[in-house]
């Protein structure tokens, strides 16, 4: 069993969709909470992006962070996945 992740998100966002995307190819389950349809899930983001309102944003171990604009990079940093690069390397 991995990590629990949730993932605040909106329907519009491409950043969020990229994010999904990146998850699932990775075989990462997550908890996705839709921002414009969960009570609190509005003052979650605003609290943990100083005031800002910003999507995709994870909430990992404890911890919240933001992935906006998609950097597939944090989130490889972040999750713990090694790179193509990182496993040729190491192969």
């Amino acid at each position: 069993m991995g990590p629990n992740i949730r993932m605040y998100t909106t329907h519009w966002c491409p950043d969020c969709w990229r994010a999904k995307q990146f998850l699932r190819d990775h075989g990462l389950e997550f908890e996705e909470i839709n921002i414009e349809e969960s009570p609190g899930a509005v003052e979650f983001i605003l609290r943990v992006n100083s005031g800002k309102r910003r999507v995709p944003t994870f909430e990992l171990e404890g911890g919240a962070f933001s992935c906006a604009p998609f950097d597939p990079s944090l989130l490889r940093g972040v999750m713990g996945i090694a790179s193509a690069v990182e496993k040729a390397a190491a192969g």
